[in-house]
């Protein structure tokens, strides 16, 4: 019982010991998930959590850099995520990405001035690659879900495309162009069909308008059901 007695304290200390490794691993997690960088350099900066369309941001290398994951998403469903490593010291900078080379990073670095205002930027960015993320999911759901429309021509950046309608009552095929110009959003800039006579018709200029204010799957799904389209 004496020796029971005896090696109570050191369970107790060793209980102890654990505890405080567990709780300093605990602080480091949490300590992780947050930005705990040099204001100077941060200055309107602050942490968010990952979610659909937004960003999250770990301290790297004791400090001297962060690596930032953005999240992409359409209509709340999770697409890719893209990755940068940015360099704190001994000046801001961007040491390596997997963006996509048509997506400007450096420019944006600049039109943002990310020296000082390193969240403008990556509000920026993450604009840009989700009106990227979802054009693409766009026009995959086009693909997908209307058979009878043809995709004619499309680009990488997913800013311009064009499609092949078949007017029912005609059994006309007729070529519709949309440009995206702004590359921060999902819906076109531009739309034109190449048939006049149809384009000048109000019940085109309702189609025109639906697909400029409206994502070009479902401006398809109703023009098929109004009778527009095969």
């Amino acid at each position: 019982q004496a020796r029971s007695r005896k090696g109570q304290p050191r369970q107790q200390s060793r209980v102890k010991e654990l505890k405080a490794k567990v709780e300093a691993l605990r602080i480091q997690r949490e300590q992780s998930l947050f930005i705990c960088f040099n204001l100077h350099f941060f200055p309107t900066l602050f942490y968010l959590p990952i979610s659909p369309g937004g960003y999250d941001i770990i301290k790297t290398d004791k400090g001297k850099g962060v690596c930032v994951s953005i999240a992409t998403a359409y209509e709340g469903v999770f697409l890719d995520t893209f990755n940068l490593e940015i360099d704190l010291k001994p000046m801001v900078k961007i040491s390596r990405h997997n963006i996509p080379p048509f997506i400007p990073v450096n420019g944006l670095a600049e039109q943002n001035n990310m020296q000082t205002d390193m969240r403008a930027f990556l509000d920026m960015l993450s604009q840009h690659l989700n009106a990227f993320a979802g054009r693409k999911q766009q026009l995959k759901l086009v693909k997908e879900q209307h058979k009878s429309v043809e995709v004619m021509e499309s680009n990488v950046l997913c800013s311009v495309l064009v499609l092949l309608f078949t007017v029912p009552r005609e059994k006309t095929a007729v070529l519709c162009s949309l440009d995206y110009t702004d590359h921060t959003r999902c819906l076109p800039t531009r739309v034109h069909f190449e048939n006049k006579q149809l384009s000048d018709s109000p019940e085109w200029k309702k189609n025109w308008s639906l697909l400029m204010e409206t994502p070009v799957h479902k401006a398809l799904l109703t023009m098929k059901k109004m009778g527009n389209i095969v």
